[in-house]
């Protein structure tokens, strides 16, 4: 092969149409990369520095990287004066600086309010203050139609931006997640299934206003106003329970839907006296053509042996006693029949679970254990439920469960451990003590037994002094702060400040255990300990009380209350109130209803969903973003509602409304009737 001449160069560079290059068919089969390789170095420069140019004033060109290549210094803001459209005049000065107000982008809106600015012409249009520009929308990605607003009359104005309450930051960055349910609550887009906090945007920590979707109770302090706050709160959770899970377990407040548990009508059978109580007579009557015409317990189902105990047993007889209608007596007793193959064990310790509709029992699958609550925790409703049917085997079996656990050894100072083996019958884990969750209404259940009977059950009465003996030895603390009293746990002679919020239950239980004639410090007891439960609402920035607290021992000036990302979650658990109303109506101190009447206002305020309904959240230490978990458990309308009605409602008009001397409240506030003492 010869070198090129001059000319072929030329032909090669420049393009020759007569096809006169050298070699001219042999060239055109040649690689790029060879006819590169004999082009001159001057040739290769010109055409580099040629290309060069082509792509520096390309991305010139593009008006995106332009406007971002603008903002990084000030000094250039004058390339773009010359793009300013006809009569728009340039922001100059200190002024230029400021940034306008990012726009609200949703269906059919424009701009949030704030300086005007012009929309885009064209790809060269470019002004000094930043133009709006709009993302994309999918109307269809925040749940039914109902809640896709042209505008939300709660829009919050935070930081000079403008935050709409529907979710309001929808776009493409949302795209992935369009299949999924979403909805809005509280100014955050929350996931219909979702369990866990979210994690707060930007704009929802500068957020300086309530979130639009809480619906605020304004009433004055008067039990008058207070009484019948309580009732709105009712028929608003009712509501949204009668509209989205009419007959199922439990609403989704949230997602608008419903979840079930055992496919019983839970919420429903647990307000029942709730309703009765309050003077809901149109929401009872509709609830109680349901359990006439709907309820069947001839269902092939597991369910919980305690929880359906103390929910739907106990909900079915407290309403027979208040109303007198046979139809709940009757629903109590064929349930009761069903639970009863629970109890057919080696040990005669019940298995946690039963089929209602099979006949058959099984513990967890994943042991042999009972929790010592849930066996020690159905006393109260299978006695009663014999005493009304004259029918003495659901009193036996249940009796048999606490003389069997009131002999066995373990016991540390009469506080128990958790776990009952219901092959063996033996106390299981032992060394780990607590009056939390698996344990609390044991001790709960000894006084009320006790008292349901008419005193006369003294092995009841002696577990119950002695436990309290020892939760005093053993677990009852004070804070370095300010010795706040507290009940801890005790883990294999480990002390661990730690208290579950069902813990709460103690002050009021102590208070009844007094008030029937037990030593006076039990009282003493449960003013301390009921102040320390208002604390944990207090020192929360919701007003809120966590799932579990932990407590400061140290002597130092900071907070006596600290609480880790696990245990933030708040339930709308009854415990607090509950021993708020016993404390009232035995001390009649008005703080305890103002402490009471301040819950129910942060209930209303951080947990209360536009539409019916209110739900869990996830953190109470967040007042912007609580996190709703989308679930409203059926002791809110069953028990934490009750307890305040009562407590607001208990005065001399109403001295008879569940006098204490007459009646015993289960583990879920179902009224039952004290058995007459008998003749001595």
């Amino acid at each position: 092969m010869y070198p090129p001449s001059r000319k072929d160069f030329v032909s090669l560079t420049l393009g020759d149409p007569h096809g006169n290059a050298y070699n001219n068919g042999k060239h055109r089969r040649q690689s790029c990369w060879r006819k590169w390789k004999q082009l001159s170095r001057l040739q290769r420069s010109l055409l580099l520095f040629l290309l060069a140019l082509l792509l520096i004033f390309g991305l010139l060109s593009y008006p995106s990287l332009r406007q971002q290549w603008r903002g990084l210094s000030d000094s250039e803001d004058w390339l773009d004066l010359k793009d300013l459209p006809p009569g728009v005049n340039p922001v100059l000065g200190p002024a230029a600086a400021v940034k306008a107000p990012a726009p609200v982008v949703g269906p059919h809106l424009g701009p949030a309010q704030g300086p005007e600015v012009p929309e885009p012409r064209g790809p060269n249009i470019a002004v000094m203050a930043k133009p709006p520009f709009k993302k994309k929308t999918f109307l269809n990605m925040r749940g039914p139609p109902g809640l896709q607003r042209d505008a939300n009359a709660s829009d919050t104005v935070a930081d000079g931006r403008k935050e709409l309450k529907d979710g309001g930051d929808g776009g493409e960055d949302k795209d992935k997640d369009k299949d999924k349910k979403i909805v809005s609550w509280r100014g955050a887009v929350i996931e219909a299934d979702q369990v866990t906090e979210a994690p707060p945007s930007a704009v929802q920590k500068d957020a300086a206003a309530p979130p639009a979707a809480t619906v605020l109770v304004e009433v004055s302090p008067g039990r008058v106003d207070r009484v019948e706050a309580v009732r709105d709160a009712f028929r608003h959770a009712w509501k949204g329970y009668k509209e989205f899970a009419w007959g199922h377990d439990e609403l989704k407040p949230i997602s608008k839907s419903f979840g079930e548990w055992f496919g019983l009508g839970l919420t429903l059978i647990d307000s029942l006296d709730t309703m009765w109580i309050l003077g809901l007579k149109e929401e009872f009557d509709e609830a109680k053509s349901w359990v006439d015409k709907e309820l069947s317990f001839n269902r092939n189902v597991d369910v919980n042996l305690f929880e359906t105990t103390i929910r739907v047993l106990g909900g079915l007889l407290s309403t027979y006693h208040l109303t007198g209608e046979q139809l709940f007596l009757d629903k109590a007793k064929d349930l009761g029949s069903r639970l009863m193959p629970a109890f057919k064990t080696p040990s005669k310790i019940p298995f946690s679970d039963v089929n209602i509709g099979k006949g058959t029992a099984h513990p967890p699958r994943w042991t042999s254990d009972s929790t010592l609550a849930e066996v020690t925790s159905i006393q109260l409703e299978f006695r009663e439920l014999s005493r009304l049917t004259q029918e003495p085997q659901y009193q036996e079996v249940v009796n048999e469960v606490m003389r069997l656990v009131h002999k066995l050894p373990g016991k540390h100072d009469g506080l128990v451990p958790m776990f009952i083996n219901t092959n063996s019958g033996q106390f299981s884990h032992k060394g780990v003590f607590t009056l939390g969750a698996r344990a609390d209404s044991y001790y709960e259940y000894l006084l009320k037994q006790w008292i349901q009977g008419g005193k006369t059950e003294d092995d009841l009465l002696e577990d119950y002094i002695q436990a309290v003996e020892g939760v005093k030895k053993h677990l009852v603390r004070q804070t370095g702060p300010s010795k706040l009293t507290f009940v801890g746990e005790l883990s294999h002679n480990r002390f661990n400040p730690k208290m579950d919020h069902l813990v709460c239950f103690l002050p009021g239980t102590l208070a009844l255990g007094a008030h029937n004639g037990l030593p006076v410090d039990h009282m003493d007891l449960a003013v301390q300990l009921m102040e320390t439960c208002h604390q944990m609402y207090v020192q929360m920035e919701t007003g809120l009380s966590p799932e579990i607290a932990h407590f400061n021992l140290q002597a130092s000036d900071s907070r006596d209350v600290f609480v880790k990302p696990a245990d933030r979650h708040n339930l709308l658990r009854p415990e607090t109130v509950e021993s708020l109303f016993y404390m009232y109506r035995f001390t009649k101190d008005t703080k305890y209803r103002d402490w009471g009447w301040e819950i129910l206002q942060s209930f209303n305020k951080y947990t209360k969903v536009s539409g019916g309904g209110y739900t869990s959240i996830n953190n109470v230490l967040d007042p912007v973003n609580p996190g709703p978990r989308d679930k409203m458990e059926s002791f809110f309308l069953g028990e934490t509602l009750k307890y305040l009605f009562l407590l607001f409602s208990d005065d001399d008009a109403n001295a008879d409304l569940l006098r204490l001397d007459k009646y015993v409240f289960n583990t879920e506030a179902h009224p039952l009737p004290i058995w007459p003492s008998p003749p001595k």
